[in-house]
Protein backbone atom coordinates (compact mmCIF):
# COMPACT_ATOMS: atom_id res chain seq x y z
CA UNK A 1 0.00 0.00 0.00
CA UNK A 2 2.51 2.82 1.26
CA UNK A 3 6.21 2.54 0.66
CA UNK A 4 8.35 4.57 1.48
CA UNK A 5 12.29 4.42 -0.32
CA UNK A 6 15.22 5.77 0.94
CA UNK A 7 13.69 9.15 2.55
CA UNK A 8 15.61 11.86 3.61
CA UNK A 9 14.53 14.86 5.68
CA UNK A 10 16.23 17.91 6.13
CA UNK A 11 15.54 21.46 7.53
CA UNK A 12 18.04 24.67 7.34
CA UNK A 13 21.53 24.95 5.64
CA UNK A 14 24.83 25.15 6.97
CA UNK A 15 25.46 25.60 10.59
CA UNK A 16 21.64 25.58 11.36
CA UNK A 17 20.75 22.27 9.08
CA UNK A 18 18.66 19.25 11.14
CA UNK A 19 18.75 16.22 9.18
CA UNK A 20 15.14 14.58 11.11
CA UNK A 21 15.08 11.30 8.67
CA UNK A 22 18.32 9.78 7.44
CA UNK A 23 17.58 6.99 4.59
CA UNK A 24 14.53 5.54 5.73
CA UNK A 25 13.09 3.03 3.88
CA UNK A 26 9.48 1.66 5.04
CA UNK A 27 6.20 -0.27 3.82
CA UNK A 28 2.83 -0.36 4.91
CA UNK A 29 0.17 -2.96 3.75
CA UNK A 30 -3.40 -3.14 3.17
CA UNK A 31 -4.89 -3.31 6.82
CA UNK A 32 -1.72 -3.04 8.69
CA UNK A 33 -1.67 -1.54 12.30
CA UNK A 34 1.60 -0.26 12.76
CA UNK A 35 2.96 1.94 16.23
CA UNK A 36 5.49 4.34 15.67
CA UNK A 37 7.48 5.15 19.08
CA UNK A 38 10.74 7.05 19.77
CA UNK A 39 12.32 9.99 21.98
CA UNK A 40 11.61 13.78 21.48
CA UNK A 41 13.02 14.82 18.45
CA UNK A 42 13.78 11.60 16.92
CA UNK A 43 11.81 12.26 13.71
CA UNK A 44 8.74 9.67 14.14
CA UNK A 45 6.37 12.81 14.04
CA UNK A 46 8.10 13.98 10.83
CA UNK A 47 8.27 10.64 9.47
CA UNK A 48 4.37 10.32 9.92
CA UNK A 49 3.97 13.60 8.06
CA UNK A 50 6.35 13.17 5.27
CA UNK A 51 4.33 9.37 4.40
CA UNK A 52 1.10 11.72 4.37
CA UNK A 53 2.91 14.14 2.14
CA UNK A 54 2.10 16.82 4.61
CA UNK A 55 5.62 17.86 4.61
CA UNK A 56 7.87 17.36 1.60
CA UNK A 57 11.16 15.10 1.53
CA UNK A 58 14.33 16.42 0.43
CA UNK A 59 15.16 12.92 -0.90
CA UNK A 60 13.60 10.09 -1.95
CA UNK A 61 10.25 8.26 -2.94
CA UNK A 62 6.93 8.30 -1.88
CA UNK A 63 4.31 5.42 -3.41
CA UNK A 64 0.67 5.06 -2.68
CA UNK A 65 -0.77 1.46 -4.29
CA UNK A 66 2.88 1.72 -7.00
CA UNK A 67 1.68 5.71 -7.43
CA UNK A 68 4.32 8.00 -6.90
CA UNK A 69 3.02 11.25 -5.08
CA UNK A 70 5.92 12.90 -2.61
CA UNK A 71 6.48 15.13 -6.14
CA UNK A 72 2.87 16.13 -6.72
CA UNK A 73 2.19 20.01 -6.44
CA UNK A 74 0.14 20.92 -3.44
CA UNK A 75 -3.40 20.74 -5.27
CA UNK A 76 -2.76 17.48 -6.84
CA UNK A 77 -1.60 16.02 -3.79
CA UNK A 78 -4.72 17.22 -1.82
CA UNK A 79 -6.81 15.09 -4.96
CA UNK A 80 -4.52 12.37 -5.05
CA UNK A 81 -4.69 11.96 -0.79
CA UNK A 82 -9.09 12.19 -1.42
CA UNK A 83 -10.22 8.90 -0.53
CA UNK A 84 -6.80 6.96 0.56
CA UNK A 85 -5.18 8.44 3.17
CA UNK A 86 -6.26 10.84 6.66
CA UNK A 87 -4.94 12.41 9.23
CA UNK A 88 -6.18 12.50 13.15
CA UNK A 89 -4.38 15.08 15.12
CA UNK A 90 -3.78 15.36 18.75
CA UNK A 91 -5.18 18.62 18.69
CA UNK A 92 -8.50 17.98 16.99
CA UNK A 93 -8.39 20.89 14.85
CA UNK A 94 -12.04 21.33 14.75
CA UNK A 95 -13.53 24.83 13.59
CA UNK A 96 -15.13 26.07 16.85
CA UNK A 97 -17.66 28.14 14.67
CA UNK A 98 -19.03 25.15 12.97
CA UNK A 99 -20.94 22.27 14.22
CA UNK A 100 -20.24 18.61 14.71
CA UNK A 101 -21.84 17.78 12.00
CA UNK A 102 -20.20 20.89 9.91
CA UNK A 103 -16.68 19.34 10.89
CA UNK A 104 -17.45 16.36 9.92
CA UNK A 105 -18.52 17.46 6.18
CA UNK A 106 -15.70 19.36 5.49
CA UNK A 107 -13.82 16.97 3.35
CA UNK A 108 -17.08 16.25 1.36
CA UNK A 109 -17.60 20.32 0.73
CA UNK A 110 -13.84 20.79 -0.05
CA UNK A 111 -14.48 17.71 -2.54
CA UNK A 112 -17.19 19.01 -4.59
CA UNK A 113 -20.07 16.54 -2.36
CA UNK A 114 -20.77 19.03 0.30
CA UNK A 115 -24.58 18.21 -0.55
CA UNK A 116 -25.30 15.29 0.72
CA UNK A 117 -24.65 14.57 4.52
CA UNK A 118 -25.57 11.32 4.40
CA UNK A 119 -21.38 10.45 4.66
CA UNK A 120 -21.14 12.21 7.60
CA UNK A 121 -24.33 10.77 9.75
CA UNK A 122 -23.32 7.28 8.96
CA UNK A 123 -19.66 7.76 10.32
CA UNK A 124 -21.11 10.09 13.09
CA UNK A 125 -23.32 7.23 13.82
CA UNK A 126 -20.22 4.79 14.17
CA UNK A 127 -18.24 6.78 16.60
CA UNK A 128 -20.99 7.59 18.96
CA UNK A 129 -21.57 10.71 18.68
CA UNK A 130 -24.95 11.11 15.94
CA UNK A 131 -26.69 12.71 19.40
CA UNK A 132 -24.08 15.66 19.41
CA UNK A 133 -23.79 16.30 15.59
CA UNK A 134 -25.63 19.53 16.43
CA UNK A 135 -23.33 20.82 19.31
CA UNK A 136 -19.79 22.99 18.61
CA UNK A 137 -16.89 21.63 19.57
CA UNK A 138 -16.44 23.65 23.05
CA UNK A 139 -19.59 22.11 24.22
CA UNK A 140 -17.82 18.54 23.98
CA UNK A 141 -15.46 16.56 26.26
CA UNK A 142 -11.88 15.90 24.67
CA UNK A 143 -12.76 12.32 23.96
CA UNK A 144 -15.72 13.60 22.22
CA UNK A 145 -13.71 16.05 20.15
CA UNK A 146 -11.08 13.36 19.25
CA UNK A 147 -14.00 11.19 17.84
CA UNK A 148 -15.27 13.95 15.94
CA UNK A 149 -11.98 14.07 14.35
CA UNK A 150 -12.00 10.43 13.80
CA UNK A 151 -15.91 10.85 12.19
CA UNK A 152 -13.79 13.84 9.59
CA UNK A 153 -11.36 11.76 9.01
CA UNK A 154 -13.53 8.52 7.85
CA UNK A 155 -16.29 10.33 6.00
CA UNK A 156 -13.96 10.38 2.70
CA UNK A 157 -13.08 6.19 3.59
CA UNK A 158 -9.60 6.45 3.68
CA UNK A 159 -7.58 3.34 3.04
CA UNK A 160 -5.04 4.40 5.71
CA UNK A 161 -5.47 6.26 8.51
CA UNK A 162 -2.39 8.61 10.00
CA UNK A 163 -2.81 9.46 14.11
CA UNK A 164 -0.44 11.11 15.71
CA UNK A 165 -0.54 11.06 19.52
CA UNK A 166 -4.38 10.72 19.40
CA UNK A 167 -4.70 9.68 22.98
CA UNK A 168 -1.90 11.95 24.31
CA UNK A 169 -4.71 14.95 25.66
CA UNK A 170 -7.22 12.64 26.60
CA UNK A 171 -7.75 10.89 30.36
CA UNK A 172 -7.66 6.80 30.39
CA UNK A 173 -11.14 6.75 29.71
CA UNK A 174 -11.40 8.64 26.57
CA UNK A 175 -8.12 7.22 25.55
CA UNK A 176 -9.71 3.90 25.88
CA UNK A 177 -12.23 4.42 24.02
CA UNK A 178 -10.39 5.85 21.20
CA UNK A 179 -7.96 3.10 21.22
CA UNK A 180 -10.90 0.42 21.02
CA UNK A 181 -12.35 2.48 17.97
CA UNK A 182 -8.99 2.15 16.36
CA UNK A 183 -8.98 -1.23 16.46
CA UNK A 184 -12.70 -1.94 15.31
CA UNK A 185 -11.44 0.27 12.28
CA UNK A 186 -8.17 -2.18 12.26
CA UNK A 187 -10.92 -4.64 12.34
CA UNK A 188 -12.73 -3.73 9.02
CA UNK A 189 -9.78 -3.71 7.38
CA UNK A 190 -8.13 -0.23 7.29
CA UNK A 191 -4.61 0.59 7.47
CA UNK A 192 -3.53 2.72 10.91
CA UNK A 193 -0.41 4.76 11.53
CA UNK A 194 -0.23 5.54 14.66
CA UNK A 195 2.76 8.23 16.54
CA UNK A 196 2.96 7.42 20.35
CA UNK A 197 5.52 7.93 23.46
CA UNK A 198 2.99 5.27 25.60
CA UNK A 199 4.13 1.94 25.21
CA UNK A 200 0.96 0.92 26.46
CA UNK A 201 -0.76 2.40 23.76
CA UNK A 202 1.71 1.02 21.37
CA UNK A 203 1.01 -2.50 22.06
CA UNK A 204 -2.77 -2.29 20.87
CA UNK A 205 -0.87 -2.03 16.96
CA UNK A 206 0.51 -5.22 15.47
CA UNK A 207 4.24 -3.69 15.20
CA UNK A 208 5.83 -1.40 16.95
CA UNK A 209 8.58 0.73 14.85
CA UNK A 210 10.87 2.56 16.82
CA UNK A 211 12.66 5.64 15.72
CA UNK A 212 16.49 7.47 17.09
CA UNK A 213 17.92 10.14 15.07
CA UNK A 214 15.97 9.94 12.14
CA UNK A 215 16.65 6.19 11.72
CA UNK A 216 14.45 3.14 12.39
CA UNK A 217 16.83 1.34 14.89
CA UNK A 218 14.32 -2.02 15.71
CA UNK A 219 10.42 -2.90 15.14
CA UNK A 220 8.93 -5.63 17.69
CA UNK A 221 5.78 -7.65 16.62
CA UNK A 222 3.43 -7.39 19.25
CA UNK A 223 2.21 -11.03 20.86
CA UNK A 224 -1.24 -10.01 21.14
CA UNK A 225 -3.44 -7.03 19.87
CA UNK A 226 -7.18 -8.14 21.27
CA UNK A 227 -8.90 -4.75 21.10
CA UNK A 228 -10.31 -5.01 24.60
CA UNK A 229 -7.06 -5.24 26.38
CA UNK A 230 -6.94 -2.53 29.25
CA UNK A 231 -4.01 -0.03 28.98
CA UNK A 232 -2.32 3.20 31.29
CA UNK A 233 -3.04 6.21 29.13
CA UNK A 234 -2.43 8.15 32.33
CA UNK A 235 -0.53 7.55 35.95
CA UNK A 236 -2.50 4.86 36.68
CA UNK A 237 -3.25 1.28 35.04
CA UNK A 238 -6.33 -0.09 34.24
CA UNK A 239 -6.18 -3.65 34.43
CA UNK A 240 -2.31 -5.97 33.24
CA UNK A 241 -1.33 -5.34 29.71
CA UNK A 242 0.54 -8.58 28.22
CA UNK A 243 4.46 -7.82 28.26
CA UNK A 244 5.64 -7.05 24.77
CA UNK A 245 8.13 -8.83 23.07
CA UNK A 246 11.40 -7.56 23.09
CA UNK A 247 13.28 -5.24 20.81
CA UNK A 248 15.73 -6.85 18.44
CA UNK A 249 19.07 -6.02 18.70
CA UNK A 250 19.43 -5.65 15.27
CA UNK A 251 20.15 -2.14 13.53
CA UNK A 252 17.92 -1.73 10.72
CA UNK A 253 17.02 1.58 8.59
CA UNK A 254 15.44 -0.60 5.55
CA UNK A 255 11.93 -2.07 7.57
CA UNK A 256 9.28 -3.96 5.54
CA UNK A 257 6.01 -4.58 7.47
Amino acid sequence: MLQLNHVWRQYGVGDAKVIALQDVSLSVEAGEYLAIMGPSGSGKSTLLNVMGGVDRVTGGEIFFDGKRFDSLDEELLTGFRRGRLAYVFQQYHLVATLTVLENVMLPLVFSGKGDDPAPALTVLEKVGLSHRMGHRPSQLSGGEQQRAAIARALVGNPALILADEPTGNLDQAAGRQILSLFAELNREGRAIVMVTHNPDVARRASEIVTVADGQIVARERVASTAPDRSVQIGERRLGEVPPSLPLCNETRNDVSL
